[in-house]
C-alpha cells in the first residue's frame, strides 16, 4: 500500500471521528448507556429566528498563503466504471449509519420543530462533512477532487432526512466554495474555521423570492463594495456567521460573494415552508453590506451546477427512503384476504419506483463523476436535474398513493419525503458538491 493512499486513509478517519462512536455502541449497550446517549442526541432543542444577523466569530488569517490551494482532478480509469473506490465506500458507510441511527429518527421532531436539534448538528459537524472538498495542506482529508464522494455523502444522508441532511450540510457548501474559488486570503482567513472543532453555521444563498427564478438573472446586486437584495429558502440562516451571496456584479454578470453576518444591514426573516422544514428555512434581506467577490463571474456557473447535483443526490437517497418504506408495507398489508402487493396496479407502482430510482441515480452519478475529474458535466447535470426533479416527484406522490389512507397522516414517513421531494427543482445554491 502506498504512502499516498496510506495517508489519504488516516486523514479521512480523522475527518470522520464519529466512525469510533458508532463502532463502539456495543460498548454503550453493555453499560447500560444507550438510552441516555440517545435523549442527548434526540432531545429536541426548540429555537427561534432572529430579526438580526448572527453574531459572528471574528476570522481572521492565522498565516499567510503564498497563492490559494486548488485541488487536482480526480485520475479517470479509462472505463466507463461508477463503482464507488474503497476510500468512497468508507466514507459512505459511515455516513449511512449515521443517517440511520441519528437522523431518521430525529426525522418527525425536526419537521415538527422547524428546526434540526443542536446536538445532531454538532454531531454530523464531527464526521467532518466539511472536509470533503478542502484541501489536505488546509486541514482538509483530500488530495484530489472528490464531488463524487459529495454525491454519495449526501445521497446517504438524505436517506435519513433531506431537511436535517441540508442543515448538516449547509456549512460545507460554504467551506467547498473557498475552496475552489477563493483566494489565498479568503482561504487563510475562512477556512481554518471550518477545518477546527467548531465549525460555524454557514450557507450558500442564490435563490430569490420570485416566480420563474433564474440564477443567471439576479435582482441582489452588488455595487460600490456593497451588496443589496433579498434571498429566499436560505438553510439555517438565523444563525448562520458566514454567507456565500449570488448577486449582478458590477459589470452585470452574476458572481458570488462573501459576507459575515454580523454586518450592519443583515436582516433574517423566517420563511416557513411546505418541505425541508428542518433546514430552518430564512429570507436574508441585505441592505448596503460589505462584501468581497469570491473566484470569478465564470466561476458561478460551475457553482449552479455543483449545487444542481447536490439536491439530484438529495432525491436519491429520500427516493430510495420511499421505496425501503413502501415495498414492505405492501407485502403485509392484507386487504380483501391477501396482501395488496398481489394487485398488479400496485406491484406496477413498486416496480416503476426501483426504475426509476435506478436511472436518476445513474445520470447523476455520471454528471458527478465527470465534475470530479473535471470533464465538462452541464449536459449531464441538466439532464439529472430534469429527470430527479419530474419523478422525485412522482415517486414522492406514489409512495403516499401506495399507503392509501396512511399515507396522508404523519405516523407515516411519506408524506414528508413527498413535501421534501418537492423542493428538488425549485431550490438553488444550499448545497454544493
Amino acid at each position: 500500500m502506498s504512502l499516498v493512499v496510506r495517508s489519504r486513509r488516516d486523514a479521512i478517519g480523522v475527518g470522520v471521528a464519529l466512525l469510533n462512536r458508532l463502532a463502539n455502541s456495543r460498548a454503550v449497550d453493555r453499560l447500560g448507556l444507550r438510552k441516555p446517549a440517545e435523549r442527548v442526541v434526540f432531545e429536541a432543542t426548540k429555537t427561534g429566528f432572529r430579526t438580526a444577523g448572527a453574531l459572528s466569530r471574528r476570522f481572521t488569517a492565522a498565516s499567510k498563503l503564498a497563492k490559494p490551494s486548488r485541488l487536482p482532478a480526480a485520475r479517470g480509469t479509462g472505463r466507463f466504471d461508477l463503482t464507488p473506490t474503497e476510500d468512497q465506500q468508507m466514507v459512505v458507510e459511515v455516513v449511512r449509519e449515521y443517517a440511520a441511527e441519528v437522523l431518521r429518527p430525529a426525522a418527525a421532531s425536526a419537521d415538527t420543530a422547524c428546526a434540526t436539534d443542536a446536538q445532531v448538528l454538532s454531531s454530523s459537524a464531527d464526521l467532518g462533512l466539511s472536509l470533503i472538498e478542502v484541501p489536505e495542506e488546509l486541514g482538509g482529508i483530500v488530495t484530489e477532487r472528490s464531488a463524487m464522494t459529495g454525491v454519495l455523502v449526501a445521497e446517504a444522508m438524505a436517506h435519513g432526512d433531506m431537511g436535517q441532511a441540508v442543515a448538516c450540510l449547509a456549512p460545507a457548501a460554504v467551506s467547498t466554495a473557498i475552496s475552489l474559488w477563493g483566494d489565498e486570503t479568503q482561504q487563510a482567513t475562512y477556512l481554518p474555521a471550518f477545518t477546527g472543532s467548531s465549525v460555524p453555521p454557514a450557507a450558500l444563498a442564490i435563490l430569490e423570492p420570485r416566480p420563474l427564478f433564474d440564477p443567471f438573472s439576479l435582482q441582489t446586486t452588488f455595487a460600490g463594495g456593497r451588496l443589496s437584495g433579498v434571498k429566499s429558502l436560505v438553510p439555517r440562516g438565523a444563525e448562520a456567521e458566514l454567507f456565500v451571496i449570488a448577486a449582478a456584479s458590477e459589470s452585470g454578470r452574476p458572481a458570488l460573494f462573501l459576507v459575515e453576518s454580523d454586518h450592519p444591514g443583515v436582516t433574517i426573516e423566517a420563511e416557513p415552508s411546505m418541505g425541508l422544514r428542518a433546514a430552518s428555512l430564512s429570507r436574508v434581506i441585505l441592505q448596503d453590506v460589505p462584501a468581497v467577490q469570491l473566484g470569478t463571474v465564470e466561476d458561478y456557473a460551475e457553482c449552479v451546477r455543483l449545487s444542481r447535483l447536490g439536491w439530484c443526490a438529495l432525491s436519491l437517497g429520500t427516493a430510495k427512503a420511499v421505496l425501503d418504506y413502501v415495498t414492505p408495507y405492501v407485502n403485509s398489508r392484507v386487504a380483501f384476504g391477501e396482501p395488496i402487493s398481489h394487485r398488479q396496479s400496485v406491484a406496477f407502482m413498486v416496480a416503476n419506483i426501483g426504475i426509476e430510482l435506478e436511472g436518476m441515480r445513474l445520470v447523476t452519478y455520471r454528471a458527478g463523476s465527470r465534475a470530479e475529474q473535471g470533464l465538462p458535466f452541464a449536459r449531464e447535470v441538466a439532464l439529472a436535474r430534469r429527470l430527479c426533479t419530474d419523478k422525485g416527484m412522482q415517486i414522492g406522490t406514489d409512495g403516499v398513493q401506495l399507503l392509501g389512507g396512511h399515507g396522508f397522516v404523519k405516523e407515516h414517513p411519506v408524506e414528508r419525503w413527498y413535501r421534501d421531494l418537492r423542493a428538488i427543482g425549485v431550490m438553488e445554491g444550499a448545497v454544493l458538491v
